[in-house]
Parts: structure tokens; C-alpha cells; sequence
């Protein structure tokens, strides 16, 4: 058991100042007491376990000292009582560690998923649409909302780059870790002679950003509208409703032309914009870390290759945690907790590790 302990009375002195506040919520502001309310609710399992801890280490150390009564009958139910006791501490100590845990504050929120095409020309662009497929049915088994932004499609009904927005309940959780990027092997389609090639596509997974999150000024803004292109016909417009937003202080750029409107198109590219920004922070914010923090899975570095998808064996391999599944259909089919599970335990660990080093 990592020493926690020292760490208790500050917990608990916080929770107090919590309670206190809100028991005179008369001079709170709105935003403050929903922050209070929140940060009570957070830490109040926490307490409740610490609570129970201390009360089973009282009860253990009153224990030992009736193991060594001279009273023979004391000593015996003193001891058979004691074995209970240090398997009922061992459970809390391991629900105290998953506790104080650091959290993610993004994983609760909905997400912005980038898929583009990477090395290997035609059958990069068919791998982008089998990823995009993959997200899309996993989002399905979840029962999340899944919304395409926008997409460019190529003639053999492959995929350049598609942005989609899923929303539901903690989608960034589990999709966090599919940031990378992603390697194929596999005989394509249009290869006569049967050689495996290898292609890629990256991912890109950022935490959907709210208003209150990324607050953009107008002046930071450069806006400029064209109109749109399309594979012609009458899904080409005739007026200027695409657009392209400029964040000047980062250098970030997004366009949207699938709308028809100009103002759908403009909140649409605002939205990934944002998320973006955000992104942008939480990189910086990586950078800082020690390196061991950055090395961790889950930091999101978007050139890493994470993952290799062969056909010919039927096995995907995971290289972040040297995990290899030989069920490849069944993941393309999205059915990816297999893989995302064991990525969640393996960040845990990390962060239970960098815990007791502190």
C-alpha cells in the first residue's frame, strides 16, 4: 500500500471547508457554489473511505495487542477476528489508491474525432474508411450520438479526412487513447500480384471544448468565406458559404463548406476550433511534464505509431502496452474494449506509480 496517510488530513480539512461553505451559501455566487457542489461531491467517497480505513486500522491495532493476552480464549478470537480485519483493510487500501487517483477533467466530455489518410496513397484512403467505420459502430455499441462535421471522400469510396463529433456519456474516457497513428498490412484490392502492402492513416481524439472552456475574442479572429467545391452537379454552391476561421494567437486554422449555410458552416468550424485550442493547451501542458509523465500512455503525441492492423494473420497489436489480439474482424466490427480496456488499466498503474514517487 502506497503511504496515503499523510495525505488524509488535508483531504479531510479541504471536505470540511467544503461543508462549511456551503452551509453558508448566502455570499456564494452561482458559478462558485456549482464548483463547490462539485468538488463535495467528488471528494465525498473519498472521505467516506478514509472514514472507514482509520476505524478498521483503530480496530486492528486493538487487536494485536489482545493477540498477546495471556488468556488463551482472547488471544484465539482476538486473532481469528484480526485475519478478518487486515483482509477487510486490504480491500479499502486498494479503493482508496483508485480514489485519489488524478483525474482527467476531460473525460467526461464529448469528443472531436479526426481521421485523415496518411502513407500509401489509394489504400490509405480505404484504411481511413474502415477506421472511420470502426469509431462509428463502437460509438453505436456505446449508444452515443455520432455526428460527421465534415468529409472528404475520394472515387473508390475511400476517405481523405473526416471530422465527426461524438457525444455521449464519458466518450473521451475511452476514446483518448486511439490518438496516434494507425498502420495497415494487407493485400489491397487493386494489387494483381498479391503482395502485402503497408499504409496509414492518423487519429486524432480531442475533448470537445464548451464555451466556458476556450473563450475566443473576435479580435483574435480572421474570418475569411469562398465558395464551396464539390464533385459538381448541384452540390455545388453558388454563393459564398464556406468558410475558413484563422485563430491568430495559435496559428489554427479550420474549414467548413459542407453546409449549405453559411452560418451552419461558421459554427460548425467554430466548435472544432475550439476543441482544438484546447488540444492545443493540453499538449503544451504534456510538454511540461517530466519525461516519464510524457512517455506514458495516453499523452497523445500524434506522430507515435500506436497501433498495427495485419490482415493476412488476422491480429492487431497495440505497441504502446505489447498487446496483441488475434481477432481483428471482431475490432473492425468495433468492438474495441479489448484493446481500450487493458490502455485504461495500464494509465491507472502509471498514475498509481507516479503517486508513490511522490
Amino acid at each position: 500500500m502506497i503511504n496515503f496517510e499523510k495525505q488524509f488530513d488535508n483531504i479531510e480539512k479541504k471536505f470540511r471547508e467544503i461543508e462549511n461553505n456551503l452551509n453558508n451559501q448566502s455570499n456564494l455566487g452561482t458559478e462558485k457554489l456549482i464548483k463547490l457542489n462539485r468538488e463535495y461531491a467528488e471528494l465525498t467517497p473519498i472521505v467516506e473511505t478514509i472514514s472507514k480505513y482509520k476505524k478498521e486500522k483503530k480496530e486492528i491495532s486493538e487487536l494485536s495487542k489482545l493477540s498477546e493476552d495471556s488468556d488463551f480464549s482472547i488471544k484465539e478470537m482476538a486473532e481469528i477476528e484480526l485475519k478478518e480485519k487486515k483482509k477487510s483493510i486490504a480491500i479499502l487500501e486498494s479503493d482508496l489508491m483508485r480514489l485519489l487517483i488524478p483525474k482527467d477533467e476531460n473525460d467526461k466530455k464529448n469528443s472531436i474525432l479526426e481521421i485523415r489518410a496518411g502513407t500509401g496513397g489509394d489504400e490509405a484512403s480505404l484504411f481511413a474508411a474502415d477506421l472511420f467505420s470502426m469509431y462509428q459502430r463502437f460509438s453505436d455499441l456505446n449508444n452515443w450520438t455520432f455526428e460527421i462535421l465534415s468529409i472528404s471522400e475520394t472515387g473508390l469510396k475511400g476517405i481523405k479526412e473526416v471530422i465527426c463529433n461524438i457525444s455521449g456519456n464519458n466518450v473521451f474516457s475511452k476514446l483518448k487513447f486511439e490518438s496516434g497513428v494507425h498502420r495497415v498490412q494487407r493485400v489491397p484490392a487493386t494489387e494483381s500480384s498479391g503482395r502485402v502492402h503497408t499504409s496509414a492513416a492518423t487519429v486524432a481524439v480531442l475533448p470537445e471544448a464548451e464555451e466556458v472552456d476556450i473563450i475566443i475574442e473576435e479580435k483574435d479572429l480572421r474570418i475569411d468565406v469562398f465558395r464551396s467545391s464539390g464533385p459538381g452537379g448541384q452540390s455545388v454552391n453558388t454563393t459564398d458559404s464556406a468558410v475558413r476561421i484563422t485563430h491568430i494567437p495559435t496559428g489554427i486554422v479550420v474549414s467548413q463548406q459542407d453546409e449549405k449555410s453559411q452560418h451552419k458552416n461558421k459554427a460548425k468550424a467554430l466548435k472544432i476550433l475550439r476543441s482544438r485550442i484546447l488540444d492545443n493547451e493540453i499538449q503544451e501542458k504534456n510538454k511540461q511534464r517530466s519525461q516519464d509523465r510524457k512517455n506514458q500512455v495516453g499523452s497523445g503525441d500524434r506522430s507515435e505509431r500506436i497501433r498495427t492492423y495485419n490482415f493476412p494473420q488476422g491480429r492487431v497489436s497495440d505497441h504502446r502496452i505489447n498487446l496483441t489480439l488475434y481477432n481483428l474482424t471482431e475490432i473492425l466490427e468495433g468492438n474495441l474494449d479489448e484493446l481500450i480496456n487493458p490502455l485504461i488499466a495500464n494509465e491507472e498503474t502509471n498514475k498509481l506509480a507516479e503517486l508513490g514517487n511522490e
